[in-house]
């Protein structure tokens, strides 16, 4: 069979799976598209990025597939698995309202705990990705720090954009009930409606937006990526970085995207921040628009003036042609040379703001 023959064979069995998942997710109603034209970023149908944005450029989608499942990178995924830190679920609430404290699941899976409240990022949390496991990436620890199930109440879920390595239907499903609400940008909401979340409890954020929590204020801010679940809804969803602030403390999500001038924006509006969990990984040049270099992950926190850089989006899946470790290699380096404060935790270690005992290993050697 032809290159293009077996990509078609997968494509159409993908296809013909995702049409029957439930993890496809929910469709928006007619007046809920009609309320986002309003939103200042929806054009023909689609959300629209500030600048304009090409998701693939120097290639061809099939080319790209063909090379991610044949040619990968010998490095792509590590050896055997990676060392942990098993988290206590019991820990996590023993707090005091001063405390900042992040802990980083993988990928970008993250809890952050400011004001005394529980804020989960992007819940990721299960070990397959997606309704075609066999054509996805699965994780590469086969248990996590924590499971869905162990985690405390959570006062705010935060959601990034509907990729499934960000919005997973397993992990919702296990959650929902703990969770207080889920802030979402605009047309995410009916994904988590068709998985059983209470209306009531979502709200949909276009960029600008905030909302308040108890001690607490979170805005919805701009990103540069794209959106889609399938192969008929691109883009119907919008895509977002939040701003996480206190009364005394202030922490930045990036969420996915490319590099450009919102994160300058950002910081000039909402900064300087105490911690940013900045995108570090899954990234190529034929999708520079859409995914950061390290080099570029590293500004980023620099153009949003955070005291300290935590990298996310790797560790956990391999979605790109590079070395599993390879964007934390080149994260430290660049930022060791612009003298960007960066801590480098192991998977469920949490950082704690404020104690001078930031974790700086290389446990990824």
């Amino acid at each position: 069979m032809t290159t293009s023959g077996i990509i078609g064979t997968l494509l159409i069995a993908a296809v013909a799976f995702t049409g029957l998942s439930p993890q496809l997710g929910g469709t928006p109603t007619k007046s809920e598209r009609q309320s986002y034209e309003k939103s200042g970023h929806y054009k023909d149908g689609e959300f629209v990025n500030l600048l304009p944005t090409v998701e693939l450029t120097g290639s061809s989608t099939v080319a790209v597939l063909w090379n991610f499942l044949f040619r990968k990178n010998p490095n792509a995924t590590p050896v055997g698995p990676l060392p942990t830190q098993p988290l206590d679920s019991l820990s996590i609430t023993r707090k005091t309202p001063e405390m900042v404290r992040v802990t980083w699941f993988g990928h970008s899976a993250s809890l952050v705990e400011l004001a005394g409240q529980n804020i989960l990022l992007d819940p990721m949390l299960s070990v397959e990705m997606g309704p075609v496991s066999w054509a996805t990436p699965n994780r590469y620890n086969c248990s996590l720090v924590i499971t869905p199930e162990k985690l405390p109440p959570i006062a705010a879920v935060l959601i990034s954009h509907d990729h499934y390595d960000h919005l997973d239907y397993q992990t919702i499903r296990k959650i929902k009930g703990k969770v207080g609400h889920f802030y979402v940008p605009l047309g995410i909401g009916p994904h988590l409606r068709a998985w059983g979340v209470a209306p009531e409890r979502i709200t949909e954020m276009n960029w600008g937006d905030s909302a308040r929590l108890p001690g607490l204020t979170l805005r919805c801010t701009p990103s540069r990526h794209f959106s889609g679940r399938g192969l008929t809804n691109r883009n119907s969803t919008l895509w977002s970085s939040w701003v996480m602030q206190s009364a005394t403390k202030r922490v930045f999500y990036t969420g996915d995207g490319g590099y450009g001038p919102h994160f300058a924006a950002i910081g000039a509006a909402y900064g300087p921040f105490d911690l940013a969990l900045v995108e570090c990984g899954q990234y190529d040049l034929q999708w520079a628009q859409i995914h950061m270099q390290p080099e570029q992950s590293v500004q980023a926190a620099r153009d949003v003036r955070a005291a300290l850089m935590l990298p996310v989006h790797w560790a956990a899946f391999t979605e790109a042609n590079h070395a599993w470790n390879e964007p934390i290699e080149r994260a430290t380096a660049e930022a060791a040379r612009l003298g960007q404060p960066i801590t480098t935790p192991r998977l469920g270690e949490p950082v704690v703001l404020g104690t001078g005992l930031l974790p700086q290993t290389r446990w990824w050697q």
